[in-house]
């Protein structure tokens, strides 16, 4: 143990692929000023690709122009948040762009969420305007007034499709125009109003004010190392570093000829960064599917083979499955990046075989941006490991009882990261901002690791007990609060089981006197407050749960329980 950081010298270094640098340039580039350069470079290239439909890199500015002068009208100004509440579409792309260029604050939800999900977040940022996908709309519409949302932009994200699509869907355009039509024939006319007619008028104003390198650019809501959701602030210049960096650690990409699969969603931080910022800024063509679908993937890949796919383990698994089956031809993918949950060496050496191509795993955190860390891009990889810090990051393993007391290389201990990437704290929590962040620009990971002597990083245990299921975080003490309001729970732990792949979420309830543990019942409960991916899978009747002498709920207890009793 030493108080000094052994990893100073930064041993890592030397793992890195040929042409990747120790540190990135100097961040310039607001996100607005990133996305305008690859317009000017890439006019005729196409931008978007959404069940067919293209969109090239001038059409994709001219959209951002008008719906940002749309927005303007509207009332949007610096510094006013605008809640985002899509799934992967082309308006999503446009919006989040549009917003930055006024100096807003984009807020991504998960448009799956449950009302009292979004009331939540919503109750914390206080957006006063929203752009929400056509199905949840009449959710935020029912908010109370006391959460001064005034105006709704509504999305019909099928607009975006071919007709022929529209058609399949049996969505015809009359449909579409009678749903636009009812928007301005309701008493909520003055808060409610249709995408289309937001983006029909003309162009922001080139002397409008532009955002600045330090100005807030995202409030991406995560659970953090406490359990409680609660928006990270990043700013321009941390999102710009990221892709960046993510830039610089992939030296074979090519500026204008990549096609990245958005499979990822783009409310979550790896899809924001990997394919909202990281792909738009080489002026790559960007295939969204609204969700992940392998026929949907298929099928994009027979008029537009993927080259860059980041995304899950899962995804990596069935697709290498369909392709050793001869369903789709992976063999144009060069790079594929897995992030969100432990990658299995099986599902890299299936990868690897059927695609030709490199699977490497990364590891990351909503509060850096979010990828702080990489397996090199060649064969230096290390399988098992989440790799080595990106350029300009520095690593530390310190005691988790003493975060300033540095710990030797193979021991484990508490990850800290610091870099460009790393966020400026929680929306309006100086309290936990305070815990996560320490002085020098350190940012606590609540993951415990070991660091090899020559700098790669294997995850071991987390101090936190989020768990990670389908590379979405589940904080335990919100599935708890739902169960707790059933009538026959009397009391709740949930904790994570191993799984292929990652993590499922159970229960272990104390059930009230005289009831019957019904799962079905339960499931079905948790589905009127949860997300889908939050309910538990199983759940397990005990007589108590272990508490500490102060009365908490000791859930790493339960969990080991429950694995001694090989469930």
């Amino acid at each position: 143990m030493t108080s000094e950081n052994p990893y100073a010298a930064r041993p890592w270094l030397a793992a890195y692929a040929p042409g990747v640098p120790d540190t990135i340039d100097e961040v310039t580039q607001t996100l607005s000023d990133m996305i305008e350069g690859s317009i000017r470079s890439h006019q005729k290239a196409p931008a978007l690709e959404f069940f067919g439909a293209r969109t090239t890199y001038r059409e994709l500015g001219e959209q951002i122009e008008r719906a940002a002068e749309g927005l303007r009208r509207l009332g949007v100004t610096h510094g006013d948040r605008v809640a985002i509440v899509l799934p992967n579409c082309p308006q999503h792309v446009v919006a989040f762009y549009a917003v930055l260029r006024l100096g807003g604050i984009v807020v991504e939800h998960n448009p799956l969420y449950t009302a009292r999900e979004l009331r939540h977040q919503f109750e914390d940022h206080q957006a006063r305007f929203a752009i929400a996908w056509d199905k949840v709309y009449d959710t935020l519409d029912g908010f109370p007034a006391d959460l001064k949302l005034e105006r709704i932009v509504s999305v019909d994200i099928t607009e975006a499709m071919p007709w022929t699509t529209r058609a399949a869907l049996r969505l015809p355009v009359a449909k579409a125009r009678e749903a636009r039509a009812a928007l301005t024939a309701t008493p909520r006319a003055k808060k409610v109003l249709a995408w289309r007619s937001l983006v029909d008028g003309r162009r922001l104003s080139k002397r409008h004010p532009r955002p600045v390198l330090d100005d807030i650019a995202l409030l991406q809501y995560t659970s953090g190392t406490t359990g409680t959701p609660k928006g990270a602030i990043l700013t321009h210049r941390n999102l710009r570093a990221n892709a960046m960096q993510g830039r610089a650690w992939v030296p074979g990409l090519h500026e204008g000829e990549e096609t990245f699969y958005g499979v990822l969603p783009l409310f979550h931080a790896y899809g924001m960064t990997l394919c909202l910022t990281f792909a738009m800024s080489i002026g790559a063509k960007l295939v969204l599917f609204p969700k992940y679908d392998a026929k949907l993937v298929t099928d994009a890949a027979k008029k537009s083979p993927p080259t860059f796919l980041p995304a899950v383990p899962p995804i990596y698994d069935q697709l290498a499955r369909a392709a050793e089956r001869g369903e789709i031809d992976l063999t144009s993918v060069r790079f594929a990046i897995s992030g969100a949950m432990s990658l299995p060496v099986d599902t890299v050496a299936r990868w690897e075989e059927v695609t030709g191509g490199l699977l490497v795993e990364g590891y990351g955190m909503t509060e850096t941006s979010p990828v702080a860390l990489g397996n090199p891009i060649g064969p230096s990889r290390r399988p098992g490991t989440v790799g080595v810090p990106f350029p300009s990051t520095d690593i530390r393993v310190v005691d988790p009882a003493d975060p300033h007391t540095d710990l030797p290389f193979g021991e484990a201990g508490e990850l800290l990261i610091r870099g460009p990437q790393v966020f400026q704290g929680y929306w309006r929590r100086p309290a936990e901002t305070a815990d996560s962040l320490l002085p020098g620009g350190w940012v606590r990971t609540g993951d415990i690791v070991t660091i090899s002597p020559d700098g790669f990083v294997t995850v071991v245990d987390r101090l936190k007990e989020i768990i990670i299921t389908g590379g979405f975080n589940v904080a335990p003490t919100e599935v708890e609060a739902a169960l707790h309001a059933h009538p026959d729970v009397l009391e709740a732990a949930v904790v994570a089981l191993p799984r292929a792949g990652g993590e499922q979420v159970v229960a272990a309830v104390v059930l009230r006197e005289g009831a019957v543990l019904d799962p079905d019942a339960l499931r079905e409960h948790c589905k009127q407050h949860l997300a889908a991916y939050k309910v538990p899978r199983r759940f397990f009747q005990v007589d108590e749960l272990p508490r500490s002498l102060i009365g908490k709920v000791l859930r790493r207890q339960v969990r080991e329980q429950l694995l001694r009793d090989g469930d």
